[in-house]
């Protein structure tokens, strides 16, 4: 059987440090998102598994959760950078709202979502919005 010689090649640091990727802001652009992320987390689990098997998921369900609020908050396009960090990855969702996020109420007998600002903050060890004149950027910092 023949080796892939793509699996065989040391990936370079530059494929894994750094991720940046553009979406139109369209609903389905929440799962492109998601996906792109996983792809990114692909290669960076062959140069460096996570330390623990959660991070995987925590990272994806943050990336999905800030691209659902840049869908349903902000008009327009939105843009996911993932960057490898010393003990960790930060993501950044910069969208075209200068309305920082914000916690809504949580009912989940009555719906309505409300829980996603929550559980990002949950599962990040940091969160930060920068607002710029014309959006803002979400930073989120996860254990890896």
């Amino acid at each position: 059987m023949a080796s892939d010689p793509s699996r065989d090649k040391e990936l370079s640091r530059q494929e894994i440090d750094t991720l940046t990727s553009a979406f139109a802001g369209q609903l389905r652009n929440v799962t492109d998102a998601r996906l792109t992320a996983e792809g990114y987390l692909s290669l960076l689990a062959r140069a460096s598994p996570p330390s623990a098997a959660e991070y995987w998921d925590d990272l994806l369900l943050v990336v999905t959760e800030l691209a659902a609020n840049s869908v349903q908050y902000a008009p327009g396009p939105f843009e996911l950078q993932m960057r490898r960090t010393y003990d960790g990855v930060h993501v950044t969702v910069r969208d075209s709202s200068t309305t920082p996020p914000a916690p809504r109420p949580f009912h989940p007998k009555e719906g309505g979502g409300g829980i996603g600002w929550h559980l990002i903050h949950t599962l990040c060890d940091q969160v930060s919005v920068v607002v710029r004149p014309d959006g803002k950027d979400v930073h989120a910092f996860l254990p890896w």
